[in-house]
């Protein structure tokens, strides 16, 4: 009998672990037996330690370059990192979204071309980038072209509301006064309304899934998530 191959361990890279996504996030990651290592890039410390994570402090994310090398050797990438678009000019917001993006993935896709690509989009962005609403164009521009980067997967995650974690610390007003809606709710959009448990939970299983969809919708998330849990 062919003796079972051991499962590949996940080292990933976690962008916007100091905000309400990529804390989730990182918390499903840290405790998840196939992940063996995180890499969080951030801004400001995150105030969390644990053995499986390192944590590099870079201000400018329009230029890598000091911290290159130590971006090789990861073969997932969470990128959890984005603004709202409330207040901003399309000009400005593609800087911070569609231009920052894609510095950062074109760069780790050349260092690290088996790498699964995660990116956290949102519900109704437009991916003819010929709508409307200007936030919409722009996610939609940045979802089209992550997908043509030479990773071995990329997965563009659209979700809706995300209920917090318990413990989470980075969590903003606007979710602490939707949380007591989220168990009523929940019954009646079991497609609609997920967790960020179920988010990390379902980026990790891209690592391994044979998924057929690039896009993901919550109905998506959740069926990843059920498959890694």
């Amino acid at each position: 009998m062919e003796a079972k191959q051991p499962k590949e361990k996940i080292r990933a890279i976690i962008t916007g672990a100091t905000g309400m996504v990529g804390e989730g996030v990182l918390m499903e990651c840290l405790q998840h037996p196939d992940v063996e290592q995180v890499l969080a890039i951030t801004r400001r410390p995150s105030g969390v330690t644990h053995p499986k994570l390192k944590e590099i402090i870079h201000k400018d994310f329009y230029d890598l370059t000091p911290i290159q090398d130590e971006l090789k050797g990861y073969n997932a990438c969470y990128f959890c990192l984005g603004v709202s678009s409330v207040g901003m000019s399309e000009a400005d917001y593609t800087r911070v979204t569609y231009d920052l993006t894609m510095h950062v993935a074109r760069l780790l896709s050349s260092l690290n071309p088996d790498m699964v690509f995660c990116y956290v989009t949102g519900a109704s962005t437009d991916s003819t980038e010929q709508g409307k609403v200007m936030w919409a164009r722009v996610k939609g521009r940045t979802e089209n072209h992550l997908l043509q980067l030479p990773f071995r997967r990329a997965f563009m995650f659209r979700p809706g509301y995300m209920h917090p974690t318990k413990g989470q610390m980075r969590v903003p007003k606007w979710a602490y006064a939707l949380t007591w809606l989220y168990p009523i709710l929940r019954p009646l959009f079991p497609n609609h309304l997920i967790t960020l448990r179920q988010v990390g939970l379902a980026m990790i299983q891209t690592f391994y899934t044979s998924y057929e969809r690039h896009i993901l919708d919550p109905k998506d998330i959740i069926a990843l998530a059920k498959e890694g849990s």
